[in-house]
C-alpha cells in the first residue's frame, strides 16, 4: 500500500532521505564547530538556572537548538518538492524567481515553512515580487494566481485570502488583489492535490517513511508532534 496517493513511495522516500542526510550532517558540523562559535557565557549561566540544567544538559540543548535551526530551512525544501512531484505541478528549485508552478491552472506559489518566517517589510516585498511576477502585461505568468504559502499557520484555522501586508513605503496595507493570495498549509496541499487531508496523511506517512529511510525496525511515533500537529491544523492524526 502506497503511504500517500498524491506521490509515488520512491519519490517520497527519496525526498525524505536527503532531508535526512541534511539533518545528520548539520548535527556533525555542530559538534565540530560548537567551540568555535561565539554563544553569549551570560546566558549560559543564566539558562542553567533558570531551567534547572547541568553544563552537560546545556550542551546538548545548545547542539540540538543549534541543529534545528540549520534543518527547519530544509524541511521547507521538502514541501516545496513534494509538491513539485504532483502530477501538473513544477518545482523551480533554489534560486528561482517562485517555488512551484502548475501551467495547466495557472497557478505560482512561494512556500515558507512557518507563517513568522517573512516578516515585517519583507511581507510587502513578498507581495511587489508576486505581483510583478502575475500582473504585467509581458510576465510569462499573466493571468495566473499567485499564492503565499504558510505551511506551519499562526492559528488552527484555515485560509485562502487576499496577501495583503503592511507596507511602510506608502503608509498603509498593499492593494487587495484576488489574484494575490495567501493560504495556510493545509489548505494548499488540498488545492494541490484535491485531497482535503491531504497534508494529515503526509504527516502521518512520515515516519514510516523515516524508519525505512533509516533502516532501523525501530517504531518512530511521537505523541507530542502528533498534539503539536492539531495545535497548529486543528486536525486529529
Amino acid at each position: 500500500m502506497a503511504y500517500v496517493k498524491f506521490i509515488s513511495d520512491t519519490k517520497l522516500e527519496g525526498i525524505v532521505g536527503d532531508i535526512l542526510q541534511v539533518g545528520l550532517q548539520v548535527k556533525k558540523n555542530v559538534d565540530k564547530t560548537f567551540n568555535k562559535n561565539v554563544i553569549d557565557p551570560f546566558s549560559i549561566l543564566f539558562e542553567m538556572a533558570c531551567f534547572n540544567l547541568t553544563e552537560n544538559n546545556w550542551v546538548d540543548n545548545e547542539q540540538a537548538r543549534q541543529s534545528q535551526k540549520s534543518l527547519a530551512n530544509h524541511i521547507g525544501m521538502m514541501h516545496q518538492r513534494v509538491i513539485g512531484c504532483v502530477k501538473g505541478w513544477e518545482d523551480l528549485n533554489v534560486g528561482q524567481e517562485i517555488d512551484v508552478v502548475n501551467q495547466a491552472r495557472k497557478i505560482i506559489a512561494e512556500i515558507k515553512n512557518k507563517h513568522n518566517t517573512v516578516t515585517g517589510g519583507n511581507r510587502a516585498a513578498l507581495y511587489g515580487k508576486l505581483h510583478d511576477l502575475i500582473m504585467p502585461k509581458a510576465s510569462k505568468y499573466k493571468g495566473f494566481t499567485a499564492y503565499y504559502v504558510e505551511i506551519i499557520p499562526k492559528k488552527a484555522t484555515r485560509y485562502d485570502i487576499c496577501f495583503v501586508p503592511s507596507d511602510n513605503k506608502i503608509g498603509r496595507k498593499s492593494e487587495a488583489n484576488e489574484c494575490i493570495r495567501q493560504i495556510d498549509g493545509a489548505s494548499f496541499y488540498e488545492l494541490v492535490t484535491g485531497e482535503k487531508d491531504a497534508l494529515a496523511s503526509l504527516f502521518d506517512a512520515l515516519p514510516s517513511v523515516i524508519e525505512k529511510c533509516m533502516g532501523t525496525s525501530r517504531v518512530l511515533q511521537s505523541k507530542q508532534a502528533r498534539k503539536m500537529f492539531k495545535l497548529a491544523y486543528g486536525i486529529d492524526v
